[in-house]
């Protein structure tokens, strides 16, 4: 491709390239992503990413639809080739049923995303490519190993169900269409500023994908967290109403006026109640943490 500012030697996609290394480590880094590439991704976790890609594509393809045939962006229209929303909107159905557009989470980095997508896309879209590149390239790159993983890790049907976000089917050869895309990238006319505010977004990018997959991990803790402690609960449960059982007076026993029992005589057991459900808590805790 023949390069337009003589003072800047580096195309646009190789300065890209260059520019986002670290910060595409620090992706492929992120906890999330680490166990997902060792195969260790629940229903769950796969459930909660493809539903922030879901809301991602829409906005990132509602904002490429607005400027298809701005000369910033026109270039790198490939919806046949590339476009996702049709794709995850088949995965959404597959694991959330046929209701899924009321039930799909929305969480806040996922929002904070879109709202840098329609941003960007409406009021600077001279940065667009920067998201574009970020997330269609990188699918067509880590994209294939990821579905096989995803596939042998959640036992899914080799057809394809639930992994169409993973499936160009109308790329033959993804390294020559990455080619051909980058090669179309740096036809884009821009002055060495905006070349530089691209970069900069494409920075962003990277971010805004971190802050996703670390709040991802976050939201999984947190009810791993939950299942150990609602486990806990219900032997605590169980544990007082075992210790109640035969103890506690009912109605019939108590003649009215008469209180209860004496909160004296409650307090040795209930301490004892307590000392119990605290000792089954650090059990099943233990239990969960191996």
């Amino acid at each position: 491709a023949e390069r337009h500012h003589p003072g800047m030697p580096q195309d646009l996609s190789e300065a890209l390239k260059e520019a986002t290394k670290e910060v595409h480590i620090q992706a492929e880094n992120a906890e999330f992503m680490k166990n997902f590439q060792k195969g260790q991704v629940t229903r769950e976790g796969f459930k909660l990413v493809m539903a922030s890609l879901y809301h991602v594509y829409v906005a990132l393809e509602e904002e490429i639809e607005r400027n298809k045939q701005n000369p910033v962006y026109a270039p790198l229209y490939f919806p046949e080739e590339l476009h996702r929303k049709a794709a995850l909107e088949q995965d959404m159905a597959f694991w959330y049923g046929p209701r899924w557009q009321e039930t799909i989470p929305y969480t806040p980095a996922t929002q904070h995303y879109v709202r840098r997508l329609h941003e960007v896309g409406q009021t600077q879209p001279k940065l667009l490519v920067a998201h574009a590149y970020t997330r269609y390239l990188g699918d067509l790159s880590g994209g294939q190993v990821l579905k096989k993983i995803a596939q042998k890790a959640l036992g899914l049907p080799s057809s394809g169900e639930g992994v169409a976000f993973f499936t160009f089917p109308n790329i033959g050869n993804a390294i020559k269409f990455k080619q051909l895309y980058r090669a179309r990238m740096n036809t884009l006319e821009m002055t060495p500023e905006v070349k530089q505010k691209v970069i900069e977004e494409a920075k962003t990018a990277f971010l805004l994908n971190i802050q996703l997959f670390e709040e991802l991990q976050g939201l999984l803790n947190h009810n791993e967290e939950d299942q150990s402690s609602s486990q806990t609960s219900g032997l605590r449960q169980r544990a007082s109403e075992g210790v109640w059982e035969g103890t506690q007076p009912t109605p019939a026993m108590v003649p009215s006026g008469k209180p209860q029992l004496s909160s004296l005589s409650q307090a040795p057991l209930l301490r004892w109640v307590l000392t119990f459900s605290f000792l089954v808590a650090t059990v099943a805790v233990g239990l969960y943490a191996m």
